[in-house]
């Protein structure tokens, strides 16, 4: 038993890389022991395609085909923040637990599957992967761990210089020439032939159904059309070249001065095969970054992720630095950081269970109604107990308001989708521009209507919320997290801070610990107590959610004067309703009768206090 322990515990460490994207599934095994690594293929894995269960049904069938490793590296199309390669990592520990993993993207791992060219070691210089396929991306990497990226857009908004977009501009070349010139190309030939069309007409149809991968299958006829010297497929492909190159370039200069040393490897079935084109590029390139070093991909990517894989024994190697993430933080990634420093003394009411509903799925319709309405009147009386912080808050708002500062509400799953809500009510309700009020929510717009997995989780993704929204001095940041902990919402808050803003947090964790340097300007936390649905934060915590906001935007526009009395002089009279509104108002304040009332409105496109001053009553609005 001794001789096999030992026997066991000096065995050569093994290491499993996985490289995934919309194509495949592929693993790389390699034992240790010298033997040639074992590979192994499933069907497609793009992250962004996949939900939990399915991830995890790819890896159980990789896992299948060789034994447990030592250490694992994945590399995804797909995965682009770090929310992404948790999702990785979690479905991983599922198939392999307690084994280490790195998860990271598709680029890293074809980047680390180049290696180095001849008499470069593999870190001495930056090195800049050139990705054209279907779909095109550049992805860099400089010798002290900083990335860069360009492209990477998908087809709609990106794909410079790749197959889907040399099929489109194929497709859009020949009717226009046929606009033009009234005849049919030679290259338009191709295309119907391919396509097994009759007439050009037929390529509406054709197109209006095509997939993206339907329409890079063309790029293949562009470059037969090309090698017969087809004047317009030789036009596309030289400004496809261009396009890759001075995207390369761009992403070199991104990680070093220009025209020093930088390995630039060509990657993807666009450039690997079609061999006068990938000169081409090489030699656009060149012309343009002096110190280029141009080398074509020369294994698949999997041996990437192998590598990567390699490196993380011994565990201390797992660092971000070969995750895809720049040792090099920014300002924006440091505010972002961990959210250790945020605490609870002691569980979240928020978590616990209510013992006035311990057997709430034996009670009667009519008692559980009762208790719910009962469980409904304590929010009023906590929020009571807040009101001078809600009133700092209401302050804040109006102060931001007077100086040309904006309103963002920031919050996940039911915090995010009120935030939302009350935003969008702005405009109808106070004739407000949308730019006003806005509501940031987790995991975007999707997440409206329906979960997203990790969204939550990600505290970069919050703070790069606040920076793309805009969010500068003078603006007010509205966090909301039922448990007061939510690293999406601190994300956005610290980057908030960071940038000037004024910043308040609603929750309902009164336990919360919040360091000074990280403390909102006004910290709103009612004692609502446990939900009667153990952490269904949609019931007390959604209704005082909404209490709370009611209370910021309805106060703050009476105070920006769009409030006369009760009534909404500002009101957007958009459907039959708000204008009847609107009629009523106006006969309100002036004591005109309806038609006349009705008549002023619709000359100042249904303003209220515009009519009001058309009819002589400017007292009542000034």
């Amino acid at each position: 038993m001794a001789a096999m322990k030992h026997e066991a515990n000096s065995r050569p460490p093994a290491c499993l890389g996985i490289e995934a994207g919309g194509t495949r599934m592929v693993g790389l095994f390699d034992a240790g022991d010298g033997a040639p690594a074992r590979r192994a293929e499933v069907g497609p894995a793009n992250l962004r395609l996949l939900n939990d269960a399915q991830l995890t049904r790819r890896f159980r069938e990789i896992a299948a085909a060789f034994p447990k490793p030592d250490a694992l590296a994945i590399g995804m199309a797909g995965a682009r923040a770090e929310s992404d390669r948790e999702r990785i990592r979690r479905a991983a520990a599922k198939v392999w637990p307690k084994v280490p993993c790195l998860a990271t993207n598709d680029l890293e791992t074809a980047l680390m599957a180049a290696g180095s060219s001849a008499g470069i070691k593999e870190r001495d210089i930056p090195r800049v992967l050139v990705l054209s396929g279907t779909g095109s991306c550049f992805f860099g990497r400089a010798s002290d761990g900083k990335t860069a990226k360009v492209g990477g857009w998908g087809h709609v908004l990106g794909d410079k210089g790749s197959g889907f977009e040399i099929g489109l501009r194929a497709l859009k070349a020949v009717v226009y020439y046929l606009d033009r010139d009234g005849e049919w190309s030679a290259l338009g030939q191709r295309l119907l032939r391919a396509l097994q069309l009759n007439e050009p007409n037929e390529l509406i149809g054709w197109a209006q159904n095509a997939s993206k991968t339907d329409i890079a299958s063309l790029a293949v006829k562009v470059f037969k059309a090309a090698a017969a010297r087809d004047a317009i497929a030789t036009d596309i492909l030289k400004g496809a070249a261009e396009s890759l190159a001075k995207d390369a370039v761009t992403c070199a200069g991104k990680l070093t001065k220009a025209n020093a040393p930088v390995q630039f490897v060509l990657a993807g079935s666009i450039l690997l095969r079609q061999p006068k084109f990938a000169r081409t590029v090489e030699e656009s390139i060149r012309k343009r970054w002096k110190g280029a070093i141009v080398t074509p991909l020369k294994r698949d990517s999997v041996h990437g992720a192998l590598a990567l894989a390699q490196q993380a024994l011994p565990l201390s190697s797992l660092k971000r630095s070969v995750a895809g993430i720049s040792t090099k933080t920014s300002k924006r990634a440091e505010t972002a950081g961990p959210l250790n420093s945020v605490a609870s003394i002691s569980l979240s009411p928020t978590e616990q269970r209510n013992p006035r509903s311990m057997t709430l799925d034996q009670m009667s319709t009519a008692d559980a109604v009762e208790l719910m309405l009962r469980e409904d009147r304590l929010v009023t009386s906590a929020l009571l107990a807040e009101r001078e912080k809600i009133q700092k808050g209401v302050e804040l708002i109006v102060g931001s308001f007077r100086r040309s500062g904006r309103l963002f509400y920031v919050g996940a799953g039911t915090s995010g989708r009120l935030g939302v809500l009350d935003a969008s009510e702005c405009p109808p309700t106070f004739r407000t521009d949308p730019e006003l009020v806005q509501g940031i929510i987790a995991g975007g717009q999707t997440a409206i209507w329906q979960a997203v997995e990790g969204a939550e989780d990600d505290s970069q993704a919050g703070a790069r919320a606040v920076e793309y929204r805009g969010v500068k001095r003078g603006d007010t940041v509205v966090g909301i997290a039922a448990s007061g902990r939510t690293p999406f919402v601190w994300g956005a808050l610290r980057e908030a801070k960071r940038r000037g803003a004024n910043t308040i947090l609603l929750c309902f964790n009164p336990h919360l610990v919040i360091p000074r340097k990280d403390r909102p300007n006004v910290v709103i936390a009612p004692k609502i107590g446990p939900e009667i649905l153990t952490g269904s934060t949609r019931l007390k915590s959604g209704t005082a959610t909404k209490l709370v906001l009611n209370i910021f935007t309805t106060l703050a526009m009476v105070r920006m004067g769009k409030v006369l009395g009760n009534l909404m002089v500002d009101v957007k009279a958009s459907n039959v309703k708000l204008r009847g509104r609107a009629v009523r108002i106006v006969r309100e304040l002036t004591g005109a009768d309806y038609a006349t009332a009705e008549a002023s409105l619709v000359k100042t496109d249904w303003k209220i206090t515009a009519a009001c001053r058309r009819l002589g009553r400017a007292d009542q609005v000034a």
